[in-house]
């Protein structure tokens, strides 16, 4: 039961996270995108990714690079307290998509399956999170390397992660906007109205970040950096203000995880079972 797995993983957090919107007031609309997220993750999950030649995998990874960059271009650039102007949105009509949280969990499952092209793609996505600056990109990307190194043992692997430390220090020190409600600060902000709640948003989020590591069936070179990529994100959110992966209101990271779990099944390597 891989692909269900994967779907229980993505779905415990966001349904949670849905629960929580509807209880303590969120605007209508922010049910309705994740909701719709969820669907659509579902569908890209069970109906599946054709499995990528080499040459397709490249170009993959060249388009979600660009999405991940496409907000330097298009905007919008957001001021802040802390900063004179941060980049990560793709803006899709009224809606905005974090670009990072899109493109960055299937990024890092093709840099996995890489060992040549892999490790620059990654240090390309890390210096985009420079510029933006985005703390839970650059913590992102390297909890993705890590991932990989645990299970490549490679030395450009190992570049990645202590490239990206450094780098996420320094997004961490620019990049901080004020925190917006039902996006940033969910677990803070769930157990102050409801410890009930906020100990069900934890453990959803603990468990999807178990289940993606260890649980769904998939190669080790596909669940730890996939794992390991939520972790960072998650790890970001509670740190400092940055949004809650799949719990919080965002599509992205609802839509960018069932990518990476479909890419990853779409493989050579992975489990051949509809299932």
């Amino acid at each position: 039961m891989t692909r269900a797995a994967a779907m229980a993983a993505l779905g415990g957090p966001t349904l949670a996270g849905l629960a929580y919107l509807a209880l303590f007031g969120a605007p209508t609309h922010y049910l309705a995108i994740n909701a719709a997220a969820l669907a659509l993750a579902a569908a890209i999950l069970f109906i599946g990714l054709p499995q990528p030649g080499s040459r397709a995998r490249l170009v993959a990874g060249a388009i979600l690079l660009a999405l991940f960059v496409a907000p330097l271009v298009t905007g919008p650039t957001i001021a802040g307290p802390f900063t004179d102007g941060v980049n990560r949105w793709l803006p899709l009509g009224p809606f905005m998509l974090n670009a990072g949280m899109l493109a960055i969990p299937p990024l890092v499952v093709l840099a996995a399956h890489d060992d040549h092209a892999g490790p620059p793609a990654l240090l390309a996505a890390l210096l985009i999170a420079l510029v933006q600056p985005d703390f839970a990109s650059a913590l992102a990307l390297t909890g993705g390397a890590v991932g990989i190194y645990q299970v490549r043992g490679h030395w450009s692997a190992g570049l990645v992660v202590i490239a990206g430390f450094f780098i996420a220090i320094s997004a961490a020190l620019r990049g901080e906007l004020p925190p917006e409600a039902f996006v940033e600060r969910i677990l803070l902000d769930a157990f102050g109205q409801s410890i009930a709640m906020g100990l069900l948003l934890a453990l959803s989020l603990a468990g999807a970040t178990l289940a993606m590591l260890f649980g769904t069936g998939l190669p080790r070179i596909a669940r730890y950096p996939i794992g390991m990529t939520l972790f960072g994100f998650l790890l970001a959110s509670m740190i400092s203000t940055y949004p809650t992966p799949l719990a919080g209101y965002g599509a992205a990271a609802i839509i960018g995880f069932a990518l990476a779990h479909a890419l990853a099944f779409a493989l050579p390597d992975a489990p051949q079972s509809p299932a």
